[in-house]
């Protein structure tokens, strides 16, 4: 297993959760008004995989991420979000990030 040191500033755009629940636990859907959360920046890293797709290590803080939330970088790249997970290392909380997989926005022209 390699080891991906942070090697750029990631920050993430969250979009509103489709669907949030009312005290009474009925379904509400978002305000189309509500605008994105940004959530920090944080040391990071992106590597680019052999089929195109990228992967990216964020801060736990970052998490929850969820597909087509946006990651970007401090030199203005950014990517739409396809997966992401939480990865927790059992006994050292400082090795946890949170894996994602996401797509360069615009794509590269091949």
């Amino acid at each position: 297993m390699a080891v991906l040191l942070a090697d750029r500033l990631l920050s993430v755009r969250v979009l509103p959760h489709p669907w949030t629940r009312d005290a009474n636990g009925t379904p509400v859907p978002p305000n189309p008004a509500t605008p994105p959360q940004i959530r920090g920046t944080w040391p990071g890293a992106a590597t680019e995989q052999p089929d195109g797709s990228w992967s990216l290590r964020l801060n736990p803080a970052a998490w929850p991420v969820r597909e087509g939330d946006t990651v970007t970088d401090d030199a203005g790249l950014s990517w739409t979000v396809t997966a992401a997970r939480n990865q927790r290392v059992p006994g050292c909380t400082a090795a946890d990030y949170v894996q994602v997989t996401a797509t360069l926005n615009p794509p590269k022209e091949l």
